[in-house]
């Protein structure tokens, strides 16, 4: 069970940003007996959570700051709430500009939510 953020979840975590597909599923499979809040918000965001089951399971194992902040960035961008997404990501960047996994979640964010030039 993968408990905290080894180096094995840090290295899934960075296949998926690099957009590996593979990773996708085993973020996916990996989420279901891991207790690592980015590895479950990952999960969380790429399958929609529709019952909020693993952010809840994120928010319970969250233990610091930085794993609290990513959780609810998650789920304001889940939610739909654009304003209070920018204000945490801006946040959350500015006090962890090496989280890689929030840069991903406001790029994402960003291409969803951006008009197409027409």
């Amino acid at each position: 069970m993968l408990t905290d953020m080894s180096d094995e979840t840090e290295t899934l975590l960075r296949r998926l940003i690099s957009g590996d597909q593979a990773a996708v599923a085993a973020v996916l499979a990996g989420a279901r007996g891991s207790e690592a809040p980015a590895l479950l918000v990952a999960a969380a965001l790429i399958s929609g959570d529709s019952d909020g089951r693993l952010l809840a399971r994120a928010t319970t194992h969250a233990a610091t700051t930085r794993d609290r902040q990513l959780v609810a960035v998650a789920a304001a961008d889940l939610d739909g709430d654009h304003d209070l997404f920018d204000a945490l990501i801006r946040d959350h960047l500015a006090d962890h500009p090496d989280n890689v996994l929030a840069a991903w979640i406001a790029t994402r964010h960003a291409q969803r939510h951006t008009p197409c030039p027409h």
